[in-house]
């Protein structure tokens, strides 16, 4: 995997991004990444259908812990988003925030000061509303922020955003938490400036009169959540020290504990939800805190503080041994009574299951309760929130459920579809970029104000496979469309994480596809598509739905003019050509001839090889129309040629061969070695681009040499002239890739031997497994001992390497039975492996493994 894009949050004028690897752009894109992070999206040169990755990195100068920061429920978010999302808010169900690992490294660049430019100094005088701790803010001064830092330097400007947090302007005060967020409170960091706040915000948070206290509230229950968070973890502060400011501030919540009292019961709701969440993170006397929780239950009116009281009646369980007993003891006592709401009840019985009390019968009383809320009359909450049509309001997402002003709520107007180079053009990104961030947003929805509560319960059941698909099974037949939508992505989270027999839920998913909500029908296909091989039992749903479209639309309904059934279909085809099913052909055909969203269709071309004849045309005229000057031009050109080899269609030499050339010409040599890997896969058949390949094999760019290298062995089988130059690549960072090789030539790669034995003791796991599968390649009996302890070492050392590992173990025949133990392991679990944690990788490793014990046994 590497990077294609480095995503910076500091714009070219302050407001958006810009690709670090292209800082000669002049022209703004209007989004910021998170609270000022670096994103980078990784996808696999090898096939562009592999799933890409995604990492927000760390800047230079932040603390070295990574976490995946987050508002509480009803908390303002402070992340800005070139595509509005709807005004949804997740009902309490405790999905535990995640922590994001950060690669080491990478290329973000500090934030200069031209990305802050209204952060110098003092910045602009403020008027502060009257009524606020006015002696309280103007004690800024007595604490030397300067000595101190944040993610981007000295700490000197953060009185000067407290002091506009009590500002009577509200777009003042919103800046001001921006700016917080974004460096004092960096990706959830707690700085010794973070901690030095406290008092402030404490201050302004029990000052009646200070505007927007709900969010000072939210900022003080974030950092004080982070702090807890960090547990006994070394903080390393910006200047190398060891910081004790995630301690510090966890000891000033608890002593100020009594204030989160008042807040669980203040008038405002902001203040409110945040101080209910607070009691069962800082107050230390847990009879108090489970009394304060019992009261606020009856007292509150709104259903998103009603499941937030029984969210934070588990967390103060887990958290205080001495509440464990009577917080689960009420929440089981909740579950079961029938005078109160079945929402309550469910969100006790997650959170009773959350603090590890099994009971049997807690699936069939989720199901249960679950047909109650579906038929429950409606009640309304004073909270805006996504909710369905037969719950606490209307969902948020509107009908069509695409969301407001997320640009895709169609309107019944026609809309104009661009070809993808019209869109590069015009937006200067490929249109990949903006369908990752739609899915991404598009992913972090929530329809159904159960949904969270069902996540979780998902994550406690784990294992337990059967009962979560008979609670899926309820939740994909449930009358309600906001559960159904939200249970999709649930329905494949399992499908794609756990073995087992899906054709049920597979069929369920298939009933999603409806032509009359192409929203839902949309995200059905989407997740049948990732299910690979698995998703076969909805083959002729997918064919019967892309018909339907075909014939709503006309022939061109690939490009149809309204973005939701657009979707829906090229959804529905996407997975139809994954299952291999000619029937998706046709509108592939009309994506390449029309360019609109050819790049998807791309994706998939290489699964349909009987209609090559047709697909390789029209393919080999996109490769020969991209624009290789183009800095983004290896993000298309790489599906392209990907598919072009797995159609194995000769006819796609010489447009192949064009490609290497022009990619040379154009200084883009990863480009010109993925064109040479796609000439390789055609073997001698290729050999009319020999002239163009031999030269290369002795490029200075590394991964160039090592592609050449390879491709003439496939089109030329010289040994002679080729295992000289793969050892030296052993040498280098393409040694994998050159032992590889060395495998294929097999006994005449005799010479690499000593080179491949010392590699078998590197302390990388892939290293060794890449050197001893090209030992067995190429000598044989002789070292099948050692290949098979280092191959197997790996595996458990890396369950990743499990697909390499049997293949060369299915290559061995009767010498691989020492691992005979380890393979009827790996088919008796139940959780899915493989390298890429794709069902189509886990599938075929299973097919292995059965292979190798059926010659073996």
């Amino acid at each position: 995997m590497r990077p294609p894009l480095t995503i910076d949050s500091g714009a070219l004028d302050g407001s958006g991004w810009d690709p670090v690897e292209d800082r000669d752009l002049d022209q703004d894109l209007g989004i910021t990444i998170g609270r000022s992070s670096c994103m980078q999206l990784y996808h696999c040169p090898g096939s562009f259908d592999h799933p890409h990755a995604e990492y927000t990195q760390e800047r230079p100068g932040s603390p070295r812990r990574a976490t995946a920061s987050r508002p509480a429920p009803g908390a303002p978010s402070r992340a800005r988003r070139s595509v509005p999302r709807p005004a949804l808010r997740p009902a309490p169900g405790a999905p535990s925030r995640a922590r994001r690992s950060v690669p080491a490294g990478g290329t973000a660049r500090p934030r200069t000061r031209r990305d802050r430019s209204c952060s110098e100094g003092r910045g602009p005088s403020l008027s502060v509303v009257a009524g606020t701790v006015v002696h309280v803010i103007n004690d800024l001064e007595s604490v030397d922020w300067s000595s101190m830092s944040h993610a981007y330097g000295s700490a000197h400007e953060v009185p000067v955003w407290l002091r506009a947090m009590a500002s009577a302007d509200a777009g003042t005060r919103e800046k001001a938490f921006d700016d917080y967020y974004s460096a004092a409170h960096h990706q959830g960091d707690v700085y010794p400036c973070t901690a030095a706040s406290l008092p402030f915000l404490f201050a302004l948070a029990d000052d009646t009169a200070t505007p927007d206290r709900g969010a000072v509230v939210q900022l003080l229950l974030s950092i004080g959540r982070e702090a807890v968070d960090c547990g006994d973890d070394i903080i390393v502060a910006p200047d190398g020290s060891e910081s004790t400011a995630a301690a510090d501030s966890v000891a000033m919540m608890r002593e100020c504990s009594g204030a989160f009292l008042a807040y669980a019961q203040d008038p405002d709701p902001g203040v409110r939800r945040a101080g209910i969440e607070g009691l069962g993170l800082f107050v230390e006397d847990a009879d108090r805190a489970f009394g304060a929780l019992r009261e606020r239950l009856p007292a509150e009116d709104g259903i998103v503080e009603r499941l937030l009281v029984v969210h934070t009646a588990a967390t103060l369980a887990l958290r205080l041994p001495t509440a464990r007993t009577a917080a689960t003891a009420w929440l089981a006592a909740l579950a079961d009574d029938p005078t109160t709401e079945p929402d309550i009840r469910l969100a006790a019985l997650v959170h009773h299951a959350r603090c590890g009390e099994d009971r049997d019968d807690a699936v069939p009383t989720a199901i249960a309760l679950l047909r109650r809320l579906a038929t429950a009359p409606e009640r309304r909450s004073d909270e805006d929130g996504c909710r369905s049509g037969t719950g606490s309001g209307d969902c948020a997402c509107g009908s069509g459920r695409e969301g407001e002003g997320d640009g895709e709520t169609d309107t019944g107007t026609d809309d104009e579809t661009d070809s993808d180079a019209e869109a590069v053009a015009r937006d200067g990104v490929p249109p990949q970029v903006t369908a990752a961030f739609e899915d991404l947003d598009r992913h972090g929805r929530l329809h159904a104000p159960t949904t969270s509560l069902l996540r979780t319960f998902h994550t406690v059941l784990d294992a337990r496979v059967p009962e979560r698909t008979a609670l899926l099974t309820e939740q994909l037949r449930s009358p309600d469309p906001a559960v159904r939508y939200d249970a999709i992505r649930m329905a494949q989270d399992l499908i794609t994480s756990w073995r087992g027999e899906h054709t049920g839920l597979v069929l369920l998913l298939a009933d999603c596809l409806t032509p009359e909500d192409p929203y839902t029908a949309a995200a059905a296909a989407e997740g049948l598509r990732a299910l690979g091989p698995v998703g076969e039992p909805a083959r002729e749903a997918l064919a019967a739905h892309a018909a339907a479209h075909r014939t709503a639309h006309g022939p061109n309904a690939w490009a149809a003019a309204k973005t939701l059934p657009r979707r829906a279909h090229q959804e529905a085809v996407m997975a139809l050509a994954g299952l291999g099913d000619p029937r998706a052909l046709p509108c592939l055909l009309t994506a390449l001839d029309g360019g609109t969203d050819a790049w998807r269709a791309v994706q998939v071309a290489g699964r349909l090889r009987p209609g090559a004849g047709e697909l390789v045309p029209r393919l080999s005229r996109h490769l020969a129309d991209a624009d290789l000057s183009n800095p983004w031009a290896d993000m298309g050109t790489g599906a392209l040629m990907s598919a072009l080899a797995e159609l194995g269609d000769a006819a796609a030499v010489p447009a192949l061969t064009d490609a290497v050339t022009a990619a040379i010409r154009h200084d883009q040599p990863r480009i010109g070695a993925s064109a040479l890997k796609a000439l390789a896969a055609f073997g001698t058949e290729a050999a009319s681009a020999l002239d163009v390949v031999r030269p290369l094999a002795d490029a200075a760019d590394v991964n160039l040499r090592a592609a050449a290298t390879a491709a003439l062995w496939a089109l030329e089988r010289d040994p002679a002239d080729v295992v000289p130059r793969l050892c030296d690549l052993l040498d280098t960072h393409a040694q994998h890739d050159a032992a590889d090789v060395l495998g294929l030539i097999g006994p005449p790669a005799a010479a690499a031997l000593p080179r491949l034995r010392t590699m078998l003791t590197a302390g990388y796991e892939w290293t060794r497994v890449h050197a001893a599968t090209a030992l067995w390649d190429i000598a044989g009996e002789a070292e099948a001992d050692v290949v098979v302890r280092t191959v197997l070492a790996a595996w458990a050392e890396n369950d990743a390497t499990s697909d390499t590992v049997l293949a060369c173990l299915d290559r061995m025949g009767p010498a691989a039975a020492p691992a005979l133990p380890r393979i009827r392991a790996e088919l008796a679990q139940a959780r899915r492996s493989g390298r890429f944690g794709r069902v189509a990788n886990d599938e075929d490793l299973q097919r292995t493994c059965r292979t190798v014990l059926g010659r073996l046994s």
